[in-house]
């Protein structure tokens, strides 16, 4: 059995993914496998796959998923994967080389650490500029916590969970998934990714897995995350706001008496809001038709 599973889903990827491959082909640490989860892709991602696995000589595995959301896909590759760690890689993302060894170094040093992250750079499709605001608010992610100060080492995941700006923007205080080293275990420990969500799916399951583990933090760049111009399109937009009504509710379910006394008055405000709010529209809609 090998030490990581490298997990990337795939879908369309076929402009970016021969660089996320050759990232992972730069590794200094060769103890792995690749898991490949594609969800029916359409252009020529399945057959730069296949020239892939036929080119390297570590054991790469291509699974086909029918399509039922971009958590089911993430959820298929884990299920297929061997390995004692799942590190992440989506398609359009880049491994630095020393990716691998520097999260499964640390890992290493204590059994009860679920979960590894570190620094990110970023590759951008088109002018930096265009992306200012967003660098401004989520460039630097490891900062935007204020009851714990991160840096190189070890934390108990319930500090994390317990500081109050848990839920203050940005939301995703670890890291997308490129950016994140798991334990195998913990997804026997706490379930796989929610599938209802699919904006905020990533850092609902880094919350969830904080009660039980103790999280790692490596303070060097990682990865280089892309960004797209697209990003803030009118689809995602409308999955914003699903997510928007439904986060609130499982993180009072699952969650609420972890969090900070301030974090637990923002949900009551939030789920009883959202709940008083489809009454009224209710009624109305009653009145109207």
């Amino acid at each position: 059995m090998h030490t990581v599973s490298i997990c990337i889903p795939t879908y369309n990827g076929a402009d970016y993914l021969s660089e996320a491959l050759a990232s992972v082909e730069a590794q200094t640490y060769k103890d792995f496998e690749v898991v490949i989860s594609d969800d029916a892709s359409k252009d020529d991602t399945l057959q730069i796959l296949e020239n892939f696995k036929a080119r390297v000589s570590f054991p790469v595995h291509i699974f086909q998923h029918t399509p039922k959301g971009i958590g089911a896909n993430w959820n298929h590759c884990v299920k297929h994967a061997k390995g004692a760690y799942i590190k992440f890689l989506f398609q359009d993302d880049v491994l630095l080389p020393y990716c691998l060894e520097e999260m499964v170094n640390l890992a290493k040093t204590d059994p009860e650490i679920g979960l590894v992250y570190g620094k990110r750079d970023f590759l951008f499709d088109t002018e930096p500029k265009d992306y200012t605001i967003w660098l401004r608010k989520c460039g630097i992610l490891h900062q935007s916590w204020k009851g714990i100060t991160v840096k190189q080492g070890i934390l108990d995941g319930k500090a994390y969970l317990r500081d109050k700006n848990l839920l203050n923007l940005p939301n995703n205080k670890i890291g997308e998934p490129s950016l994140v080293l798991l334990k195998k275990e913990v997804f026997d420990k706490v379930g796989y990714f929610d599938t209802r969500l699919s904006q905020t799916l990533d850092f609902e399951y880094w919350y969830r897995l904080m009660p039980f583990y103790k999280i790692a933090f490596v303070d060097k760049v990682l990865i280089k995350f892309r960004l797209h111009g697209g990003q803030a399109t009118q689809k995602n937009e409308k999955r914003k706001t699903k997510d928007a009504r439904l986060l609130p509710q499982i993180l009072m379910k699952n969650l609420f008496w972890k969090l900070h006394p301030k974090q637990r008055s923002y949900l009551i405000k939030e789920v009883f809001g959202i709940y008083y709010l489809q009454v009224f529209f209710k009624r109305i809609k009653k009145k109207l038709f």
